[in-house]
């Protein structure tokens, strides 16, 4: 019996969670549980996780922590406008990265990818 053919539960499993991701968050800030909010502030990660699938084809191995895990989390949590590895804010009120990074819950991405530190030093330079 192959794990293989079980990846549409491996599938409904990820959005699940971050349906359950979502409803937490927007608990936390206090914008309110409604199904419409929570598929709001889910919808760019799902969007995200549905690319990532494709990208990796992770029906192969729904259940390898790696590659198809990690890389499926990374481009999952980089999906959404506003978070440190994404783009612009969009959604609610956020924290600025900054102060996510030093509560320690999220990777220091924009930072390694140069950050607003970086481009304050090539400013002084020009």
């Amino acid at each position: 019996m192959s794990t293989r053919r079980f990846w549409p539960a491996f599938l409904a499993a990820d959005v699940v969670l971050i349906l359950v991701f979502a409803a937490l968050g927007r608990d936390t800030h206090a914008h309110g549980l409604d199904p419409a909010g929570v598929a709001v502030t889910a919808s760019p990660f799902i969007a995200a996780c549905l690319a990532g699938w494709l990208l990796l084809r992770a029906w192969h191995r729904p259940y390898a922590l790696w590659p198809t895990g990690i890389l499926l989390w990374l481009i999952t949590a980089g999906g959404r406008p506003g978070h440190p590895c994404g783009g612009r804010r969009r959604y609610g009120a956020q924290l600025p990265a900054g102060d996510v990074r030093r509560a320690g819950s999220l990777p220091p991405c924009s930072a390694a990818r140069g950050g607003g530190h970086a481009r304050a030093r090539r400013a002084q330079f020009h």
